[in-house]
């Protein structure tokens, strides 16, 4: 009994050694993973903050990418429009020889400024080329792209101002028609002055050469409202207001263009109410409104068979409607959007500027007022100008 207990005693020490052995293999291999486990943790929340740091700068540079593009279009247009300008200013500086020096600077600057915006646009090309390929430095990048939008801001600015220069350049070759009239009537009045002098009337009728005098110098203030309006054509400038009989402003236009008119053999028809018609204004803005209408339709009627200009003055509750005909050939339909348009013109090179009627249009909307054209192809052109009545009970107004 003895010999057989002992040997399943050793039969269960020799059983139990293997498992042992195993378990503590087991364990080890529990703690090599375990150890890897930590590891692969590690790496994998390592992984995870380079792609979420990576992911970042990607969006980072796309959008940066995104105001690139939108910056070099804005530049592109910008340059598009330059090339515009300098196109139109180049006809308009051949047609005006007298005005050669003015323009000529004004196009060299426009060269300049078009340089310097090209070659900001280069170096705004090599930056975005350059942006893909220093992804890994975002600090430099957001340096440089901020440096780029400043120059485009400053070149932008810079436009602007020589486009302004521009338009001043182009407003100077008008001088001489729009100061055509008030010349022509002062030299007309003071040589009718010297006239009466001369005929030994100083002593007999002083009071005639007086309002001769007196004539001319009308007319020299008037000259100085036209350049001062060409001055500040194009921006906000106070004027004096006051209230003006808008039909005696009509007969006094027609009364200077009466002899070129009559020259031309043109009839002007008038309509106007019996009783008086009162705005509030610049008598001599508006007069040079109608001469303006009143050029633009003896223009028209050269060739016309029947020569008539007609026009008419309606009289309603609050406003007053006056209407500028004439018989020539009309205007087409696409062009009637244009009219009012500065240096548009239907005439030939070099018979006309095309201010007259965006001076007129923006008189008109300096005294709160309205203008269109009606017209038909053969059936000539009518001019319909809208205004607002002096209140009676405002004295003032109701302007600054």
């Amino acid at each position: 009994m003895d010999v057989a207990q002992r040997q399943i005693k050793h039969s269960d020490r020799d059983y139990i050694k293997p498992q042992e052995h195993e378990a503590e293999q087991l364990r080890a291999e529990l703690v090599q993973l375990h150890r890897e486990h930590e590891r692969v943790l590690g790496e994998k929340q390592i992984l995870e903050a380079r792609m979420q740091k990576s992911e970042a700068r990607r969006r980072a540079f796309v959008h940066i990418l995104s105001d690139l593009n939108t910056l070099n279009r804005k530049l592109v247009d910008q340059r598009k429009a330059m090339i515009h300008i300098l196109a139109d200013y180049e006809q308009d500086r051949r047609r005006m020889v007298k005005q050669t020096e003015r323009l000529d600077n004004s196009r060299r600057a426009l060269l300049h400024i078009l340089k310097d915006s090209h070659q900001s646009n280069l170096r705004l090309e090599s930056s975005r080329k350059a942006m893909i390929h220093i992804m890994s430095d975002l600090k430099e990048t957001t340096e440089e792209v901020q440096q780029r939008e400043q120059e485009l801001r400053e070149k932008q600015e810079q436009l602007v101002q020589a486009g302004k220069l521009a338009t001043l350049g182009e407003l100077t070759t008008g001088v001489a028609h729009e100061l055509n009239n008030p010349l022509n009537n002062i030299g007309l009045f003071v040589g009718n002055a010297i006239d009466l002098v001369e005929l030994g009337m100083a002593t007999t009728e002083p009071e005639r050469i007086l309002q001769e005098l007196y004539n001319a110098m009308q007319q020299v203030r008037k000259a100085t409202e036209i350049i001062s309006h060409l001055r500040t054509f194009g921006r906000a400038a106070s004027v004096s207001r006051e209230p003006v009989n808008i039909v005696q402003v009509i007969q006094r236009s027609i009364s200077l263009m009466r002899e070129q008119l009559r020259l031309r053999l043109i009839e002007v028809e008038m309509q106007f109410p019996e009783e008086d018609v009162i705005v509030f204004g610049n008598a001599i803005q508006m007069e040079q409104v109608f001469i303006n209408l009143l050029t633009n339709a003896r223009d028209a009627l050269v060739d016309a068979p029947t020569k008539e200009i007609s026009i008419r003055c309606a009289k309603n509750v609050d406003t007053v409607e006056i209407s500028v005909a004439d018989t020539g050939p009309g205007i087409s339909p696409e062009l009637e959007q244009r009219v009012f348009d500065p240096f548009f013109t239907t005439k030939e090179v070099g018979a006309g500027t095309g201010l007259g009627l965006s001076i007129t249009y923006g008189i008109i909307k300096e005294h709160n007022g309205a203008i269109r054209v009606q017209s038909r192809l053969g059936e000539g052109a009518r001019f319909l100008i809208q205004l607002p009545l002096k209140p009676d009970n405002d004295p003032e107004g109701g302007m600054s």
